[in-house]
């Protein structure tokens, strides 16, 4: 009996032990390499030169960044098992995500996107995510014990649209935290690469009638609630369930609008850009990390519009502040844009 009390008390200490305990945030979905224009305006279909490959995929951006941030964190997700599958894996696993739950595929290839910037700001994709080890991801992937440990679920909008499958492993990771009330945190990242946006309106719906905080831009805010005013359409999100609804828009800064009432706006940081990809996914997991914290919603969102600037300012998706303590240099140093 005293043996079996000792191998149960080490069992829980390693749990709990750095690297090896129950990560707080999951994320889960496609994970991918990004090969990006080296300059603008240069279509996809015109000879030019390409850079990369850089890890990506809005779930795996969002969970690094929850790791860099200090806080502990798991992926669930599928990658090929080529040069760039084990590239995603290592990348993850330097920054201190839990990568255990990450599934390498024999016989698909790794998720690729390609990318190209208008002089705008506006992007277009190429997707090879359905057909590759990204699209394969399946309920049978999302453990129901490792779910419950969490703190917070982040499902992305991408991840319903990548396949049918993805999307029934994100339905499945979000009735078992709804069931266990654990926080479900989602951003509806929407991709009309993937699926046309009336599509992706029906399948955000069972997340966010479900979900705690809902992190759309302000694009994404209008496409799910046909309202442009961010105002009104955080208040239109806020009543298909969420308790928070917190608007994107970009160097306009942010807006958080609680169930209870309370209106939340701040500023945006001024720098200068250099690739806004991965901005939206930064801005997401800085605020479950500060809001983890217990942090005024106030700070939380200041400290999340700080870790997306910090991110425009560096070339490649999943290139955002490397650490809490330099995003609060940051926003100790940096000047606010003026209201």
């Amino acid at each position: 009996m005293v043996h079996i009390l000792n191998l149960f008390i080490l069992f829980n200490f390693l749990k709990n032990y750095r690297g090896l305990r129950v990560p707080r945030v999951i994320a889960l979905g496609e994970i991918l390499v990004e090969i990006m224009r080296k300059e603008r305006d240069v279509p996809h279909d015109r000879p030019g030169v390409y850079l990369g490959p850089y890890p990506s995929g809005a779930p795996a951006i969002f969970i690094d960044s929850v790791a860099r941030l200090g806080e502990s964190a798991g992926f669930i997700g599928v990658v090929g098992d080529d040069d760039f599958g084990r590239m995603l894996i290592r990348r993850l696993k330097e920054d201190g995500v839990d990568t255990s739950r990450i599934r390498v595929l024999p016989g698909y290839t790794t998720g690729t996107a390609f990318v190209m910037y208008y002089s705008s700001g506006e992007r277009k994709f190429i997707f090879h995510l359905r057909h590759a080890a990204a699209g394969q991801l399946r309920p049978e992937d999302v453990d129901p014990d490792y779910i419950k440990e969490a703190k917070v679920i982040h499902i992305m909008g991408s991840a319903l649209a990548v396949s049918d499958s993805s999307r029934e492993a994100c339905y499945k990771a979000v009735d078992i935290a709804y069931r266990a009330g654990i926080t479900i945190s989602f951003d509806p990242n929407l991709r009309p690469e993937l699926l046309d946006v009336s599509i992706i309106r029906r399948i955000c719906e069972p997340v966010l009638t479900r979900c705690q905080a809902i992190m759309p831009s302000g694009k994404e805010a209008e496409a799910l609630v046909g309202e442009a005013d961010p105002m009104k359409a955080a208040e239109k999100l806020i009543e298909k369930g969420p308790e928070m609804a917190i608007i994107k828009m970009g160097d306009e800064g942010s807006l958080l609008i609680t169930r209870e009432g309370r209106v939340i706006k701040e500023p945006a940081f001024e720098v200068e850009e250099v690739d806004p990809t991965g901005a939206g996914d930064v801005f997401d997991g800085a605020f479950i990390v500060a809001w983890l914290k217990g942090w005024d919603l106030q700070k939380a969102l200041e400290f999340a519009n700080a870790a997306g600037a910090i991110k425009v300012t560096r070339f490649g998706p999943m290139e955002g502040p490397v650490s809490f303590d330099e995003v609060m240099e940051f926003m100790r140093k940096a000047k606010k844009k003026s209201r």
